[in-house]
């Protein structure tokens, strides 16, 4: 009998052979020690990836991975999975996380998670229900958008299940972008859902697999049922008393933030070049829900599973911008809208529509038009190559038409699909790309929050602001309101972030439920499920592990460290210039030292004895080898 919370099996899918092999899960020692999802992902990459491995390679392999909790009825917000593999975009070991109802639909399926190697030698799709698995002819789906792939192989696939459960079929695939081997591509799972970050969507296209469809009836085992509703009316319970999740995020969605944030004076706008936007409230949660919201499609848009539903679904009536779909979503507003100067909400929404239609991260998208538009503002790039487009801050008709040329590798856009890295760094103006290891920064100029500034440093897989949130505690008060300008202690904070947060990214729960509880719940959820007795202190040793194992695999890729843990020039020399924030700079040096020591590591790389304390003596034997390890 599956352990409780698992379903016990694992699908090998060799695409190069043609050739699908049920597997067992790893026994329970390692399960325990990794979890599922993100961690899981990361022990099975470096068990079976080679850290030098191109990463659009047959070499590469890609982990989709569900979590003990994803799926359990009564655990808020868990209906999650997650894509695992070496990123393009950044050349780190990567995990991407996405919502909607694929991530419990795989586990109904009858698979705990699959494992993607190989290179098909034709497009091919992958088909798993009520614990069976096929490969299937995708030649007809490639060059086709998500919505179009998904609404055929729904088509394709209800004679096999009834039309009645059709709608319970989800489907996870790519669009033209990753096709395309765009860096930052992403995967759409459910129409608008999206394991956006890092260009999984490339990965999956450089190997011909165009879609995951799954569909099953197959509910995971739980080990102590009637604690679980125990656990479950306590959970939902402390999420109905907090502000963020009961009231905020199930009005207004993660736009809310928009105001809040650009009233702290650390809302990105125009490249970063300030943290304040005369034009926020145009682009609002607020002026979403006002103007654009669908509330009734809204419903049906949430996450399986989810009490705080801040799902939203907008429309929009007036040419030249009509269309509808999912989203858009806070980082999504800011990384088209501010970041790109643009205040029409309009052009906003079209674009972040066609982001998921195509099949590309919006935040990534957003952040390499705006540092196009301040190279071209600069006069770095010929006028030939925008073919008579007038880029420029604020042009919602060029943004709107920078992501269909972006998807389709058309002139400009083919350097766009590259990330701001490579694009800046082609027209003489490195400077400009406002990232950290090669990944594009989400919505919050640090110079106004410095230990978010030290999180996005430190991040593993590149700029991201959900390795370690520390917005909640800097400016919304979450678990408590803590000065947002002082360096003193938020090492300390930073690493407790990250080390929670990579433990519930292998549960899979999302991470809004962290506004309500901590590590102490998720905890018990854990051990309830599975029948072990999690502690809170294992559970944080737990999401330690990942976060060494990470750095471990990015010191073997390409020498990770301390000359990485850094931020673009323009954050760590030149003081905010306006607003409440005004004066700032990201003041690293003064709190990298502190991180390191209290993480154990020496200039960025863990040591022999912290890689040991964390029953890693495996990885700390290979970097050794390789001749890494730090003294």
């Amino acid at each position: 009998m599956p352990l409780g919370g698992y379903m016990g099996r694992v699908l090998r899918a060799n695409l190069t052979e043609g050739k699908l092999l049920v597997e067992d899960l790893p026994p329970e020692d390692v399960l325990r020690k990794w979890i599922g999802g993100r961690g899981l992902g990361v022990y099975y990459i470096l068990k079976e990836v080679n850290p030098r491995v191109d990463p659009l390679s047959p070499g590469n392999k890609v982990v989709v991975a569900t979590g003990p909790l994803t799926g359990v009825t009564g655990i808020p917000s868990a209906g999650r999975w997650c894509s695992v593999t070496k990123a393009p975009l950044t050349n780190t070991i990567h995990d991407s996380q996405s919502g909607g109802k694929f991530g419990p639909r795989l586990k109904f399926a009858g698979f705990d998670l699959i494992i993607v190697e190989g290179r098909a030698e034709k497009p091919v799709y992958l088909w798993l229900h009520d614990g069976r698995a096929e490969l299937r002819d995708a030649k007809h789906l490639w060059g086709r958008d998500t919505h179009d792939t998904t609404d055929t192989i729904v088509e394709e696939l209800t004679p096999e299940v009834g039309k009645d459960e059709s709608k319970n079929i989800s489907v996870a695939c790519i669009g033209p972008a990753g096709e395309r081997l765009a860096k930052i591509a992403c995967i759409i799972n459910d129409k608008s859902r999206a394991a956006g970050r890092g260009g999984h969507g490339a990965v999956w296209g450089s190997k011909n697999l165009k879609a995951i469809a799954v569909y099953g009836n197959m509910k995971p085992p739980v080990a102590d049922e009637e604690r679980l509703e125990e656990v479950a009316m306590k959970s939902l319970d402390v999420i109905k008393k907090s502000p963020v999740t009961s009231q905020t995020l199930p009005k207004y969605g993660t736009a809310a933030l928009v105001n809040v944030i650009n009233a702290h004076g650390i809302f990105p706008t125009r490249n970063f070049r300030t943290g304040v936007f005369s034009e926020a409230s145009k682009i609002s949660g607020e002026r979403i829900a006002d103007e654009i919201m669908d509330w009734k499609m809204a419903e049906e848009e949430a996450c399986w599973g989810c009490e705080i539903k801040c799902a939203r679904y907008t429309k929009i009536a007036k040419p030249p911008f009509t269309g509808e779909g999912g989203g858009p979503e806070y980082e999504t507003v800011w990384a088209l809208g501010a970041d790109t100067g643009t205040s029409d909400l309009a052009a906003v929404a079209k674009a972040n529509y066609l982001c998921n239609e195509l099949g590309l991260d919006t935040i990534s998208m957003g952040a390499s038009i705006a540092a196009l538009m301040e190279l071209i503002e600069l006069g770095k790039v010929p006028k030939e190559k925008l073919r008579g487009l007038k880029v420029e801050w604020g042009n919602g008709e060029a943004l709107v038409e920078l992501v269909w040329r972006t998807a389709y590798r058309s002139g400009i856009g083919d350097d766009l699909a590259e990330g701001s890295t490579r694009l800046t760094k082609k027209y003489g103006a490195p400077e400009l790309a406002m990232v950290v290891r090669s990944q594009e920064l989400p919505a919050y100029d640090p110079r106004g929050v410095q230990g978010h500034g030290l999180a996005y440093a430190t991040s593993n897989r590149g700029g991201c602001h959900l390795r370690a949130y520390l917005i909640a505690p800097e400016v919304v008060g979450v678990p408590q309101l803590i000065n947002r300008f002082e360096t003193k202690g938020k090492a300390e904070w930073v690493k407790e972030f990250q080390d929670v947060f990579a433990a519930v990214d292998s549960l899979i729960v999302c991470k809004f439920v962290t506004f309500a509880y901590w590590a102490d719940l998720m905890a018990e959820q854990l051990s309830t499920v599975t029948g072990w007795n999690i502690t809170e202190e294992e559970f944080k040793k737990i999401g330690e592990r990942i976060y060494n194992a990470e750095r471990v695999f990015n010191i073997l890729s390409f020498g990770d460290g301390e000359e990485y843990d850094t931020l673009p020039k323009r954050l760590l020399e030149e003081p905010m210039p306006e607003g409440p924030s005004k004066g700032y700079v990201v003041k690293l040096g003064e709190m990298l030292p502190e991180y390191y020591r209290v993480r154990g590591w020496i200039k960025g790389r863990p040591t022999r004895t912290k890689l040991i304390e964390l029953d890693l003596k495996w990885l700390a034997e290979w970097l050794e080898k390789e001749g890494l390890l730090p003294a």
